[in-house]
């Protein structure tokens, strides 16, 4: 992985300044001048700003592939979760100013190292600037798919908009009641804004699709992670998912739960997940037939703020 970008002063593209002017990107809605020098609640200003980008091996088998997922780390992110293992960059800002050219640049060098696709990591402050690199790195003639990598607290609105930038989506269902997600990412309306996210991208960008090799060219998955105490909710996600979406939807169980950042100190929020409490999730998985994608065993738990998805085992039915 490497990180840092030389610090530039950048304009944000013309075609949506003034969306940028009052900031709508996300569910915030935070309506600041982000080009008049204001920041979003999420931290972002004008400039893109990014952490780290490399060849990335710890996402699901069609994500990761053999040659990796070309990841790409953004700065800053509208969530805000107290358990956040990114949280330098995610929460604290960390990563430095580059410009969209330079970005441009970074996708061709991850496509020409072989990576199956661009893996867009909390794209969300940052959707003109990377839509418009992508389509510079596709018109110099790379071809990767986009995979993009988020929380789930995302407007079907605004990735309508940025179409380009979600040939497969990889999307989170984290709470399934807004005391929970308050107490956890500052979002009471979490809940509402994923599954409205989730079913949107089943409806538009559709069911996981992969090639002769396995690796995944478009579609959706829904990851769900996990968390102490609270195993109750990832088990009401799955009952939405079989009831709204179907049975035929890829599904992430993750076990990776670590506490960091402001989850140090807080009950339940500091420690790792039980046994008991991921095995109720996953008999309720596999008693609502949702037997496509994969299952992380437990007691993968690490403090690696790179291995989001890693050691990812088969579910109970078939692997796309």
């Amino acid at each position: 992985m490497n990180s840092g970008t030389e610090s530039v002063s950048l304009p944000t593209c013309d075609a949506f300044a003034d969306e940028m002017r009052h900031c709508s990107l996300c569910p915030r809605q935070c309506g600041v001048d982000r080009i008049g020098g204001a920041r979003g609640v999420c931290g972002a200003g004008a400039a893109l700003k990014l952490f780290r980008w490399g060849a990335h091996h710890g996402e699901e088998p069609p994500i990761s592939g053999t040659r990796g997922s070309g990841a790409v780390f953004f700065s800053h992110c509208p969530l805000g979760c107290i358990y956040c293992q990114n949280h330098p960059w995610t929460a604290g800002g960390a990563g430095e100013e580059t410009s969209v050219a330079r970005l441009s640049e970074i996708l061709l060098d991850l496509a020409a190292q072989g990576c199956h696709n661009w893996n867009l990591v909390t794209p969300e402050p940052w959707l003109p600037a990377i839509s418009e690199a992508v389509r510079t790195a596709r018109a110099a003639g790379a071809a990767l798919p986009c995979v993009f990598n988020t929380s789930g607290y995302a407007l079907p609105r605004t990735c309508a908009r940025f179409r380009d930038l979600l040939d497969i989506a990889l999307v989170d269902l984290r709470y399934s009641g807004a005391k929970c997600a308050a107490e956890a990412s500052h979002a009471a309306d979490y809940p509402e804004r994923a599954r409205e996210f989730a079913r949107w991208c089943w409806n538009e960008i559709g069911p996981l699709r992969t090639d002769s090799h396995g690796i995944a060219t478009g579609g959706t998955i829904l990851r769900i992670l996990v968390l102490p105490g609270h195993e109750d909710e990832a088990v009401e996600n799955l009952r939405w998912t079989r009831k709204t979406l179907g049975r035929n939807v890829h599904i992430s169980l993750m076990s990776q739960y670590t506490p960091a950042h402001k989850a140090l100190d807080r009950a339940p929020w500091n420690r790792t997940i039980s046994e008991n409490e991921f095995r109720r999730v996953t008999d309720e998985a596999e008693r609502l037939g949702l037997e496509e994608g994969w299952t992380q065993p437990w007691g993968t738990a690490t403090g690696d703020d790179e291995l989001m998805g890693a050691n990812m085992a088969p579910g109970p039915g078939t692997v796309g």
